[in-house]
């Protein structure tokens, strides 16, 4: 069975009324499913991922990204958390923005289904969130038979502009709805020697870039996040420089496994950072309702976002990140999910079907 033979329904998530262009639009959701069971549900809405269901060493299957069951969820909520959402202009922080930020996320993106291809396109409109020039965004998503959910964002502009695009999804492979406890089950590699200090109180990077070893930021022999929580304070969101060549190429830039269900995700990408986030700001209460009455809280999950350097517009040691008229932004990301045997002894390896 081949990447084409992948099968994809469409049907309706509701509608989402767009205050600014004051008209309701339909929100469809389309379901890739491949012949293993493995399931990736999409929403025009944010080009936004609700649902990733894979199986665990028994065959049993669970959904892994935290979300929403309907649009409510993602737009009712006090709290938004960008769960699964396409975000930018630019992601994660600039010094000294003056600009209102409402996001990709909370925009209907025109839609094209091609075989085992879902590609959702959005226009940036030239001043839109302050940032000059018209960007034209594509957000494509397709699954394979080797349970790899391959996303590849591109981005053109009719003027120069920063553009750092990336998908916000939250991981639990314990289950969405396993929370900390699930969390702390993981083992984490991340493949960087160095990462960008920032300030706890604003996370916008001094501009160094220093080492993790003899840190607690050192991912780079896997750690179990029960043993390194403890030591991040309010949890992890640290941007790392990854170990990729220039010109960047894809690479592995992470990998997770959750040694009692044996499931493991492992991440590609040919951007040179990676955010870790460990969901530190989701409410501490039983406050934000997610899928099947489930409350997400603090600390339940992980985010493992490839980018380019965060505040890059304002760091000249950092790699740039503006694009020009005329050249094409692209960043492809790989999601490998598998199953590792005896993940309890180590997850530098992977024996991975």
């Amino acid at each position: 069975m081949s990447a084409a033979a992948v099968k994809i329904e469409e049907d309706s998530f509701g509608t989402f009324y767009d205050e600014d262009l004051k008209a309701t639009f339909p929100v469809r959701r389309f379901t890739l499913k491949n012949s293993k069971n493995v399931t990736i549900r999409l929403i025009n809405y944010g080009a936004t991922i609700t649902d990733i269901i894979v199986p665990d060493k028994n065959g049993a299957l669970a959904d892994v990204n935290l979300g929403f069951d309907n649009m409510e969820g993602y737009t009712k909520n006090w709290f938004n958390p960008y769960f699964g959402a396409i975000v930018g202009r630019v992601v994660n922080r600039t010094a000294f923005a003056k600009f209102t930020i409402k996001g990709f996320d909370k925009k209907i993106w025109e839609t094209n289904v091609e075989d085992s291809k879902v590609t959702f396109s959005y226009v940036s409109k030239d001043g839109e969130e302050g940032y000059p020039g018209s960007l034209l965004v594509s957000a494509s998503y397709s699954l394979n038979e080797s349970n790899e959910l391959l996303l590849e964002i591109t981005a053109t502009c009719t003027k120069p502009t920063p553009v750092n695009l990336t998908n916000h999804a939250y991981f639990n492979l314990a289950g969405h709805d396993k929370g900390l406890e699930g969390l702390k089950e993981h083992k984490v590699y991340i493949n960087a020697n160095s990462y960008t200090p920032a300030p706890e109180d604003a996370f916008i990077p001094t501009g160094e870039i220093k080492p993790v070893a003899g840190t607690y930021l050192d991912f780079t022999s896997p750690k179990w996040l029960r043993d390194e929580m403890p030591k991040a304070g309010i949890g992890f969101n640290n941007n790392y420089c990854v170990n990729i060549s220039n010109p960047p190429t894809m690479t592995i830039v992470a990998r997770v496994v959750h040694p009692p269900s044996g499931r493991l995700l492992e991440i590609y990408a040919d951007k040179p950072a990676l955010q870790f986030y460990t969901s530190n700001y989701l409410p501490t209460e039983n406050e934000l309702q997610g899928k099947g009455g489930s409350f997400y809280t603090k600390n339940g999950a992980f985010c493992l976002e490839t980018q380019d350097y965060p505040d890059a517009a304002n760091q000249p040691n950092f790699p740039t990140s503006v694009i020009v008229p005329g050249q094409l932004y692209k960043h492809n990301v790989r999601f490998h999910f598998g199953i590792q045997i005896n993940a309890e002894e180590s997850s530098s390896s992977c024996n991975i079907a």
